[in-house]
């Protein structure tokens, strides 16, 4: 299981040239609420087993939550259920606030 940078999943999702990844977002929904990276969809990280269905098998997923723990361990259940390569957003939210859009809401 890898994770990816901020920095690395902003150039990325910029590349016009790359299909975008699936950006899961694993937080709760009152976290999601709060701040959250366009075009995430919302999973809470308890539902992912019930809910893997949902996900595509045909692109890359990243995971992201908060600090970056929930998304790690996520990334590392789905590479065990046979996902290919999925990722997982080094820092989070947390992170993606510091570095690449500081005007994202905190908590």
């Amino acid at each position: 299981m890898r994770e990816i940078s901020p920095h690395d999943l902003s150039a990325w999702l910029a590349d016009p040239a790359r299909d975008a990844p699936f950006l899961l977002d694993v937080r709760e929904p009152a976290e999601v609420a709060i701040c959250r990276l366009a075009d995430s969809v919302n999973i809470p990280m308890n539902l992912i087993p019930s809910r893997q269905s949902e996900l595509p098998d045909d692109r890359p997923i990243v995971a992201i939550c908060h600090h970056g723990v929930r998304s790690f361990h996520v990334a590392a259940w789905l590479e065990h259920a046979g996902f290919s390569e999925p990722l997982s957003l080094a820092g989070g939210v947390a992170a993606w606030a510091d570095q690449i859009e500081p005007s994202m809401p905190r908590y």
